[in-house]
C-alpha cells in the first residue's frame, strides 16, 4: 500500500482521545508483523489504549526514532462538509480528521517500511513510534518512554511528524495545566458579608494571575525565537454559583501556563499558591473557617530547544532540504524525549492551520514530498 491508500485505513479509525486507539494499533501490528517486524506494545492501565514500538534493521546500535500520535481531538460541535472519518479528495486535497495532525506522517513511515527492509540493509536501526492520548497532555508516551530508558542502546535522535510543511522545528514551548478550587461559605445574599463568595475570591486569584502574565513580558525574560517571545498565562475555563441570591460556596477555574524552554511554569503556579495561601485564604477564613483553596495539576510537558548544530538538526535539515530551523507556538512530544537524552526536531507534513479545524486537510503534494523525504532518509542510513 502507498502513503494514500494507508492514510485512508488511518482516518477511518475514530481514535479521537475518549476513545480506544486499538483498531488503529492492531492495523498497525497486522501490517508489520505481515512485512516481518516484531512490535512491542505499551498499554494503558485499563488496556483500552496502546503504544507500539517497532524496530527495523540492527538492533545492537542507537537509532532514528519516527515518532507520532495517533489520537485526533474531537469534531463534536464542528460543520463539516466531508465526513471526517473517511478519507476524501478533492482538487489535489485530502479531507478527513487526522489528515493534518498528524496520521498523514504516519502513513508515510508506514508506506515506507518495504523499502527499508527490501534494499540494502540498514547500518542504523530505524525505530517507529506510536503513541495515544498526545492531545490531552502527551500522556500516553510517557510509558513508552520509560521503556526506551531501559534500553542497553537507547535511540540517538527523534524526529516527530507534527504538521511543519517539512520544514524543521526545533523549538516549542512547555505547557503547565493547572485546575484551583475555592471553597467558600454559603449564605443568602442580602446578607452577603456573613459568607464567603468564592467568585469573588477566585477572581481575585485570577487577577493575579493577570498581572503575573504581564511582568512575564519583561524584554529580559522574552526569547525572539518564540511567538509570543514571552511565557503566557491565560485562563481557559470558570464554574460557580447556584443562584444569584446566594452567595456561592464553591467556584473552580482552570488556568494554564505556556512557558519559554528556559522558564520552569511551576515558578508561576507557586507564585499563584503563596499569594492564595498568604493573602487571599487568610481573609476567607477570618468569616469562615472552613474556607479552603486546593491547586491541583491537570496535564504538563517540557518545553523544547534543540541545537541547531546538534547531530539531529543536521540530519533532518539534510532530508528536507531546508535550513530554515525555526519555532511552534503548539506543544509536542519533543520535550519529552529530550528530556531523557534523545534530540528531537519537529519535521512533518500538512500545516497545523488546517490542524483542529472542520473539514481538516493536507495537499497530496505534502504527502509525496513527505515519502520523499522518508526515501531520502532511507537512503542516508545505508551510506
Amino acid at each position: 500500500m502507498n502513503s494514500k491508500e494507508i492514510l485512508s485505513k488511518l482516518i477511518a479509525f475514530d481514535t479521537t482521545s475518549r476513545e480506544s486507539n486499538l483498531k488503529l494499533i492492531d492495523f498497525v501490528h497486522d501490517y508489520l508483523h505481515q512485512l516481518g517486524v516484531s512490535c512491542e506494545l505499551i498499554f494503558n492501565e485499563e488496556r483500552s489504549k496502546a503504544n507500539l514500538f517497532a524496530t527495523l534493521g540492527p538492533d545492537d546500535r542507537p537509532g532514528i526514532v519516527l515518532s507520532g500520535h495517533t489520537d485526533v481531538v474531537p469534531v463534536d460541535g464542528q460543520n463539516w462538509t466531508f465526513e471526517p472519518f473517511k478519507l476524501s479528495e478533492h482538487e489535489g486535497k485530502l479531507y478527513g480528521r487526522g489528515t493534518a495532525d498528524m496520521k498523514s506522517y504516519i502513513a508515510c513511515v508506514l508506506a515506507a517500511v518495504p523499502k527499508l527492509l527490501k534494499e540494502a540493509p540498514l547500518k542504523v536501526p530505524v525505530h517507529i513510534a506510536l503513541s495515544y492520548d498526545e492531545e490531552v497532555g502527551c500522556l500516553g508516551v510517557r510509558s513508552l518512554l520509560e521503556s526506551l530508558e531501559q534500553r542497553a542502546n537507547r535511540p540517538k535522535l527523534c524526529i516527530i511528524g507534527e504538521p511543519t510543511e517539512l520544514k524543521p522545528v526545533l523549538g516549542h514551548k512547555g505547557k503547565l495545566a493547572m485546575r484551583c478550587d475555592v471553597y467558600g461559605a454559603a449564605c443568602h445574599s442580602a446578607y452577603a458579608p456573613e459568607g464567603v463568595n468564592a467568585i469573588e475570591n477566585a477572581a481575585e486569584l485570577i487577577g493575579e494571575l493577570k498581572r503575573i502574565g504581564t511582568e512575564l513580558r519583561n524584554p529580559e525574560l522574552c526569547d525572539s525565537r518564540f511567538d509570543p517571545p514571552f511565557s503566557t498565562v491565560q485562563t481557559g475555563v470558570i464554574s460557580g454559583g447556584r443562584a444569584l441570591n446566594i452567595v456561592p460556596a464553591n467556584c473552580r477555574f482552570d488556568f494554564e501556563i505556556r512557558a519559554l524552554p528556559a522558564h520552569n511554569p511551576k515558578e508561576v503556579a507557586q507564585q499563584l499558591e503563596q499569594y492564595a495561601f498568604e493573602q487571599v485564604l487568610p481573609k476567607m477564613q477570618a468569616v469562615d473557617a472552613s474556607s479552603d483553596i486546593q491547586f491541583s495539576e491537570l496535564s504538563s510537558y517540557p518545553g523544547l530547544v534543540t541545537n541547531a548544530e546538534s547531530d539531529a538538526a543536521r540530519l533532518v535539515a539534510e532530508i528536507c532540504g531546508s535550513e530554515e530551523f525555526s519555532t511552534v507556538a503548539f506543544g509536542t512530544e519533543g520535550g519529552l524525549y529530550d528530556a531523557i537524552g534523545i534530540p528531537t526536531v519537529i519535521c512533518g507534513p500538512g500545516s497545523m492551520d488546517q490542524g483542529h479545524k472542520p473539514d481538516e486537510f493536507i495537499t497530496i503534494e505534502q504527502l509525496e514530498a513527505c515519502d520523499a523525504m522518508l526515501a531520502r532518509l532511507s537512503k542516508l542510513l545505508r551510506a
